[in-house]
């Protein structure tokens, strides 16, 4: 076989002989996206936002009765200006699904799960998590949520649990895309707030992309760059060579975890340079004298020795960043899902503004959301954080919760959650025995994924509330409560830009299941604490008592008076404050960024330059593992775990069915693999089988699998950022072999 053949043969087991994902986005119809019978014609329309990706596109539903029958893009919603990815084509493809869970199952003395109503569920339910309280105390219960349920369900649960059921420890499953990126704004600004609009792709003259792949990863956004009308630089860093990457001006291929590094070496440059912005460092931060100093031991030199990369590739992207008169920086799993995010993000953060490319069109150091109501989730939850980004140690934000509650404020915990990982070592120790998981699947989608189904045995009662009966974690599941999905139910997402959207209820969920929403009341009855809840009696009611929670907050949204409003401007984005409202001849903004007057959210006003030391990677390579593993996206038609997209034709059709990896060209030959072979991939946790596709996309010494398969996790290690706690599911050491038959 020639070197050709074998590229178009590894092209085709990575999908790539077909649509791109630029094409699938302009005409999704003739790939058979969206396609319509004649007997299914709408009668009515309701725009929704899509329920994956936290893009937050808007959908035009199309009803026939009532009932959803197809759908198209919303032409004038201003995140996807009517356009759609492969997911959001097939939004409504999932609620149709075989294995959806209609009916509550509970495991009997058998060991099977048996259908039961909803009574009996709750009876069990109550019973469980009672139990295990009584005997071993309100601690040892925990929930785990999401980021994929309305924010009003996500408030619901957090303050249920915390305030109603005595729960002091649930956290998001944001915990493993987002938690570093709330973290480094929290420290760096005062508050949990991505600055951008995604106006901003298209203002931009330099765009630093780092740790992300848009184009696949993010379609929608990438189509914004691609309407960037300046000309601009597009620089990917990246390990890998993305899709994006190919897509780029320049790719600097820097060795994995190496970027600390980098972005010293370019901040120790620019310092030397004068090509810093000392006005605006004067006026508006603290601490730049003190990152001075710190960068006396970095230069482009060092910078280019830690990463590999050439003297003249970083010499240039400082000169971009010097020269450039809107510089923004661009991050997501690649920087987030790492032992050292935190700093990593905070040191992009730093170039932002040292070099005063913050608050302007087209700057910011600007953080990418995963899921699509993460962002809800960081304010609302009520998780690791009281309600708006509050505290829970704070006796002040406790008390202004409770009066707007209208709660006693002893129902509110004084100290915050476990954070995920943490709740699994507790239950690993003993100390948890029962356990909530709400539209997650734990048992899948958690870093070292064999760990977590060896503890599931250390509890008691776990409880699963999902869409689908068929989860890895519903399946191990004491009781499982079925759960509406999208499409299913009223709320609002708030995606990567602050814009918060309404999403629609446009078909009747199967069987007996519910919105989450309405599981949440049920709850609150069978336990006995409806009463504190009395005004929780629809999602938009949640919503208002949302608003108010929000007054006087970064993220105060108390000039959005009701849905209606939502629907009428085409999502609004935080901060947008009753006052700003009332003003005479007040028009809202489609487009809104933070920090354009310079001030920031701490006390003083001003924000920080946060900076620590490189630290090595916790799994270096050695002989035994030769290879780093990297994880990511390998598809704009597949998210996460495929809970959802693998029900769909369509998407699956796009994607490889199997598990692969790919493995430069050299190591292939120096391993005699060859394509399409059958290869091991074994890391410190456990081994896994995969297809081995050659590509000279990965460097030599590195490997990458994508994240959507089940096997991935099993390899992946438990190594966490001290900050965020989030977990590094991104570089990890493991060894490569032929199976032979």
């Amino acid at each position: 076989m020639s070197a050709l053949d074998i590229l178009k043969d590894q092209l085709r087991m990575r999908a790539f002989d077909g649509v791109l994902t630029e094409r699938l986005v302009q005409d999704p119809a003739a790939h058979g996206l969206g396609r319509l019978p004649q007997s299914a014609k709408p009668d009515a329309t309701v725009h929704s936002v899509c329920g994956y990706c936290a893009t937050g596109c808007s959908l035009k539903v199309h009803l026939q009765a009532g009932r959803a029958v197809n759908l198209s893009t919303h032409s004038d919603y201003p995140v996807n200006l009517g356009m759609a990815c492969p997911k959001g084509w097939e939004a409504l493809t999932p609620l149709a699904a075989s294995d959806r869970a209609t009916t509550p199952l509970l495991r009997g003395r058998d060991g099977e799960l048996e259908p039961v109503s909803w009574t009996a569920a709750m009876e069990a339910f109550c019973a469980g998590f009672k139990d295990i309280q009584k005997q071993h105390g309100a601690d040892a219960v925990a929930f785990l949520s999401t980021g994929q349920i309305v924010t009003e369900e996500m408030a619901f649960l957090g303050s249920l649990a915390k305030f109603g059921m005595g729960i002091v420890h649930g956290d998001g499953n944001t915990r493993q895309c987002m938690a570093t990126a709330a973290t480094a704004y929290k420290q760096s600004f005062g508050y949990d707030a991505p600055p951008y609009s995604y106006q901003d792709f298209e203002e931009s003259d330099v765009l630093i992309f780092v740790g992300a792949n848009p184009c696949i990863a993010h379609p929608i956004m990438w189509q914004r760059v691609m309407r960037n009308q300046r000309d601009p630089e597009i620089i990917v860093i990246d390990p890998r060579k993305t899709e994006t990457a190919m897509a780029a001006t320049q790719h600097l291929a820097i060795q994995p975890k190496s970027d600390l590094a980098l972005f010293y070496g370019l901040a120790a440059h620019l310092v030397s340079i004068d090509a810093v912005d000392l006005d605006f460092i004067a006026a508006h931060t603290e601490g730049y004298h003190d990152f001075v100093e710190f960068l006396a031991d970095y230069s482009l030199e060092t910078a280019a020795a830690a990463t590999g990369l050439d003297y003249a590739q970083v010499s240039r992207l400082a000169r971009l960043i010097a020269s450039g008169k809107r510089v923004s920086f661009w991050w997501t799993m690649g920087v987030n899902q790492s032992y050292e995010g935190t700093r990593l993000a905070q040191s992009m953060i730093n170039l932002a503004l040292m070099t005063g490319n913050i608050g302007k069109p087209g700057t910011g150091a600007n953080s990418i959301t995963g899921q699509c109501n993460a962002m809800g989730s960081r304010l609302f939850s009520n998780t690791t954080g009281l309600l708006g980004g509050r505290g829970f140690e704070c006796a002040e934000d406790r008390q202004t919760v409770a009066d707007i509650l209208d709660m006693p404020v002893e129902r509110i915990p004084d100290r915050p959650s476990l954070a995920y990982n943490e709740i699994i070592d507790a239950i690993d120790a003993g100390t948890i025995k029962g356990l909530w998981l709400v539209a997650t699947n734990t048992a899948h989608s958690w870093i070292n994924q064999r760990r977590f189904r060896r503890v599931r045995e250390k509890l008691d009662f776990l409880v699963v509330q999902d869409m689908y009966h068929s989860t890895e974690s519903a399946e191990i599941a004491d009781l499982v409560l079925p759960a509406a999905g999208w499409g299913e139910k009223e709320g609002v997402f708030i995606n990567s830009e602050r814009r918060i959207g309404r999403t629609r209820k446009v078909s009747q969920a199967p069987g007996q299941a519910l919105a989450d929403f309405h599981i949440f009341r049920l709850i609150a009855h069978h336990w006995g604490c409806a009463e504190l809840f009395k005004e929780w009696s629809s999602p938009e009611a949640v919503f208002r008592i949302l608003t108010r929670l929000s007054h006087g907050l970064p993220c105060d949204i108390t000039g959005i008076d009701g849905y209606a409003d939502l629907e009428r401007e085409g999502g609004i984005q935080w901060p947008f404050q009753k006052t700003e409202r009332e003003q005479p001849g007040h028009e809202l903004k489609a487009q809104r960024r933070l920090f354009e007057d310079g001030k920031f959210y701490h006390a003083n006003g001003r924000a920080k330059f946060i900076f620590e030391a490189p630290r090595p990677m916790p799994e270096p390579v050695n002989s035994d593992y030769p290879f780093i593993l990297l994880t990511g996206r390998g598809t704009s038609s597949q998210w996460h775990t495929q809970t959802r997209t693998s029900k769909s034709d369509v998407l699956r059709k796009l994607y490889p069915k199997n598990p692969y990896v790919e493995i430069n060209p050299e190591d292939a030959t120096a391993l005699n693999i060859k394509p399409n072979s059958k290869v091991c991939i074994r890391s410190r946790r456990g081994e896994v089988e995969a297809t081995a596709v050659i590509l000279a996309s990965v460097q030599p010494g590195q490997v990458f699998m994508p994240m959507h398969y089940r096997i991935t996790n099993h390899l992946t290690a438990g190594a966490f950022d001290p900050y965020s706690k989030q977990p590094s599911y991104k570089a990890c050491a493991v060894t490569v072999h032929n199976i032979h038959s």
